[in-house]
């Protein structure tokens, strides 16, 4: 029971931690919101390499709990996409607003730990006749 607890803090940490850096900051004037990896992106290549290297921590977190290679895989790909698409102008703030990756590696990561803790149930539906 302590170590579900465990877990669920320490998701909840890692979904504050994407959130600010994808959708904290409400853009005046319209229902979309940024985080922090697009207001630092505005700097020229050191908002980019700093928001990757920020974004690497959920991948950290990820292996650690014991993501498959192939998510890990996906997750890296959102962060290189990310970093090479906010190294264009205005293209990559653009994708910071829309797709924000870290949110996307969190719900990767979190899908995953549902399906593989989640309790079987067929076990116990199982009738003998």
């Amino acid at each position: 029971m302590e170590l579900q607890e465990d877990k669920e803090i320490h998701l909840a940490r890692l979904k504050r931690f994407a959130t600010w850096l994808d959708d904290r900051i409400p853009i005046p004037g319209t229902d979309q919101r940024v985080g922090l990896d697009a207001i630092i992106g505005f700097i020229p290549v050191v908002g980019d390499v700093f928001t990757s290297v920020t974004a690497l921590y959920i991948l950290r977190e990820a292996w650690r709990l014991g993501v498959p290679k192939t998510i890990l895989m996906r997750m890296m790909w959102n962060v290189g996409i990310d970093f090479i698409l906010g190294a264009v102008p205005v293209v990559g703030d653009l994708y910071d607003v829309y797709l924000k990756s870290n949110l996307k590696n969190v719900q990767l990561l979190i899908e995953y730990l549902e399906r593989e803790f989640e309790p079987d149930t067929s076990i116990c539906n199982h009738h003998e006749p």
